[in-house]
């Protein structure tokens, strides 16, 4: 089955920045929709971003848009969140999700359309 690991978490304080990796052991990486979800204590799942197979595309919660980015290198299997102007409302445990062989033109923002996810990674924002 499809492994996937996120790094990059930790303390930071309001207004710094994280960039958070998410390696993925699949075969066909190179066609897998990927996005980042998180979970705030005591809340749902929330999706915050999602990148097509290719990177030709991508779309963002509206409360994180113009402060994270998005990307993917699928030579190295892997996706990256960047985090900038982080607010303690960001505070949360961050998932990588994908989604195998879905070779979309439109990012899924939806977390019932992904398959395989990480085992997350914390991000504490403090005031």
């Amino acid at each position: 089955q499809v492994q996937l690991v996120e790094s990059g978490g930790g303390l930071v304080q309001a207004g710094g920045s994280l960039r958070l990796s998410c390696t993925s052991s699949s075969r066909t990486f190179g066609a897998d929709a990927m996005g980042w979800f998180r979970q705030a204590p005591g809340k749902e799942r929330e999706f915050v971003a999602a990148i097509t197979w290719s990177g030709s595309s991508t779309v963002y919660s509206d409360s994180v848009k113009g402060r994270f980015t998005i990307s993917r290198d699928n030579a190295k299997n892997t996706v990256y969140l960047q985090m900038n102007s982080l607010k303690p409302e960001d505070t949360a445990v961050y998932f990588c999700a994908a989604d195998l062989l879905t070779m979309r033109a439109t990012p899924k923002a939806r977390s019932a359309e992904y398959d395989y996810w990480g085992q997350g990674t914390q991000v504490t924002v403090s005031s």
